[in-house]
């Protein structure tokens, strides 16, 4: 019987992590484990300790969805980590197919429409679908590869100028690892996700670690900060908004943080409209995903 690995590696770590009083347990003479014991995680959620025994090894159980709700709240799990349980522990069975998501024209349009600020739209595997020519001015003229090498994790994970655009590269790195761990969980036959993290656990060893460690992470919001060859120290703040008519499309825009960056970002708009990321280059992706120039 095959053993699911990820599933017992993640509930393992996660159980390790929640001590006895963070579960309301009192404390009763010594322990030899740091967190909590199986025994009693079984008994709080209220399944035997052989099942829960059999899940934590990735053996073949099929868990109910109330089951593994008790078990993402005595483990403390955040809504990506729960989402992350739930998947490896009823993984799907569908095969996705490998075609290239179409942003809709509607948020082409609106994004081109966003001059001081830069956004973009990343589909389910990382790829860069659409942005606009301040996005492509802070970060990368994705429009200017071909189809199929607009990948943000790879440009991230690969590229070494990320390592000095990115003041925390190894934070914004290790939470784009976890956003493709929990797209992979939910999608455990997608060949070109498959693809992805064994070209980066061959070409960089931090993606190779960080990939073994399970550290789902969700695309909510957040903050980060840059540092621009062109505009210098600049920080943005991040929202990410899932598309309604394809749920595997997520729109990401930036806005400057206070007046320095405002002023960096209009700086990097000027230097785009100038003709180094190309003023045309915001509607480029689109295009030739549709098999457009």
């Amino acid at each position: 019987m095959a053993r699911n690995d990820a599933l017992s590696d993640f509930l393992t770590a996660r159980r390790a992590a929640i001590t006895p009083a963070m579960a309301g347990i009192p404390a009763q003479g010594v322990r030899r484990v740091p967190g909590l014991r199986r025994e009693e995680v079984a008994f709080l959620a209220g399944v035997s300790v052989d099942w829960y025994v059999r899940l934590e090894q990735g053996r073949q159980v099929r868990p109910s969805e109330s089951v593994l709700d008790a078990i993402a709240r005595i483990l403390q799990l955040d809504d990506a980590e729960r989402d992350y349980l739930v998947n490896l522990a009823r993984p799907s069975a569908g095969i996705r197919g490998s075609a290239t998501p179409v942003v809709r024209p509607g948020i082409e349009r609106m994004i081109r429409g966003l001059d001081d600020q830069p956004a973009f739209v990343l589909g389910p595997r990382m790829e860069v679908l659409a942005g606009n020519a301040l996005a492509w001015a802070l970060l990368h003229d994705f429009s200017a590869h071909p189809v199929g090498d607009r990948n943000l994790l790879r440009w991230i994970m690969t590229d070494p100028s990320t390592r000095t655009l990115y003041v925390d590269w190894s934070v914004v790195a290790t939470e784009m690892t976890g956003v493709l761990q929990l797209e992979a969980s939910a999608h455990p036959h997608d060949a070109e996700i498959a693809a992805l993290v064994g070209e980066l656990s061959t070409s960089t060893p931090e993606f190779r670690k960080w990939w073994a460690e399970p550290n789902p992470q969700g695309r909510t919001s957040g903050t980060k900060r840059f540092r621009h060859p062109i505009a210098g120290e600049l920080t943005i703040e991040w929202e990410a908004f899932v598309v309604p008519d394809d749920e595997t499309q997520t729109l990401f825009i930036y806005t400057a943080r206070d007046a320095a960056s405002r002023e960096a970002l209009g700086l990097l708009g000027a230097w785009g409209v100038s003709g180094s990321p190309g003023a045309d280059g915001a509607g480029r992706v689109e295009a030739e995903a549709r098999g457009g120039a």
